[in-house]
């Protein structure tokens, strides 16, 4: 099964999952009269459209280079990203709005109803199934190196989380007595901070990537070993690298003497090329300068 069809595969289970829980949230909070369980509904509202958002881009993301992508569609696949990680802070935003409003309306003496125990069920179901999505698509976007795959994982898991908030505030309040159903929209605004959180790393990341950040230190000096490994190669320098999409791009200047035949050099840089691109991804992007160097050990 090709790269895509599998994210396809992966993500459309995720959202059959979605649909359920959103429906059963819904009904559970609204029977259940529990605020919390109506902003967990509208959670894994926003994991379903990220879903289909996912489905959207990577199937532009997969296409091959063209005229007017020199580097491919892989960028498209971060968009995507982006994009998860801005529903999620919308999602939160409304989450920890909607907590607030019940506190503010606590704190100005007004009772709040207690949630039923079939919101608290809804939430039981919910961190079950979630943190099962969470686990598979997690593997999954490991495997075939998807980062929108992995932070619709985390979308998941956030969910998950959203309903651990959830059935402690629904459990207090049912459980503790009247005085304690402010615990449900606590749990809300509790919920809503977290989200905060995991929507931050997926910006962060999405937008390294869009702003052309270089890759990790670490990375770049790997490459830089991999290029001396020839005996007959020496100084890389201006090293630029990038990611695009689950690939990478890596360019260079490297130094050999200046005597050898143009074959001989355009051999040596196919042989760093194909090295880099075993490490790296058969899909590796490199592009080689080289330049000459007086004083370098020819070829035997």
């Amino acid at each position: 099964m090709s790269r895509e069809k599998e994210i396809y595969k992966v993500t459309l289970v995720g959202s059959a999952g979605n649909v359920a829980l959103t429906t059963f949230k819904f009904i559970a909070g609204i029977l259940g009269n529990s605020a919390a369980m109506m902003a967990d509904a509208v959670h894994s509202l926003s994991d379903f459209l990220t879903d289909i958002m996912v489905i959207a881009f990577v199937n532009i993301s997969s296409k091959p280079q063209d005229k007017s992508h020199d580097y491919g569609h892989g960028k498209f696949e971060t968009l995507a990203t982006f994009f998860v990680g801005l529903a999620l802070v919308a999602a939160a935003t409304g989450i920890i709005v909607s907590g607030a409003v019940k506190l503010a309306d606590w704190l100005n003496g007004a009772e709040l109803e207690a949630p039923g125990k079939l919101a608290l069920w809804a939430a039981l179901v919910s961190i079950l199934v979630k943190e099962v999505l969470f686990q598979y698509t997690k593997r999954k976007g490991q495997a075939l190196d998807s980062q929108v795959m992995i932070a619709n994982a985390w979308h998941h898991r956030s969910d998950a989380l959203s309903s651990v908030g959830a059935a402690i505030g629904i459990g207090g309040a049912i459980l503790l007595g009247d005085r304690w159903t402010v615990l449900d929209p606590l749990a809300s605004i509790v919920v809503g901070a977290m989200l905060v959180k995991v929507a931050v790393d997926l910006l962060k990341g999405s937008i390294n990537e869009l702003t052309e950040c270089s890759l990790p230190e670490e990375t770049e000096h790997e490459i830089e070993e991999i290029i001396t490994s020839f005996p007959d190669v020496s100084d890389p320098h201006n090293l630029r690298t990038r990611r695009i999409g689950n690939r990478i791009a890596i360019e260079a200047h490297i130094r050999m003497d200046g005597n050898l035949t143009l074959e001989t050099v355009h051999l040596r840089a196919s042989d760093i090329e194909r090295k880099l691109k075993e490490r790296f991804g058969a899909d590796t992007h490199v592009t080689l300068h080289t330049e000459p160097v007086k004083e370098c050990p020819t070829l035997v």
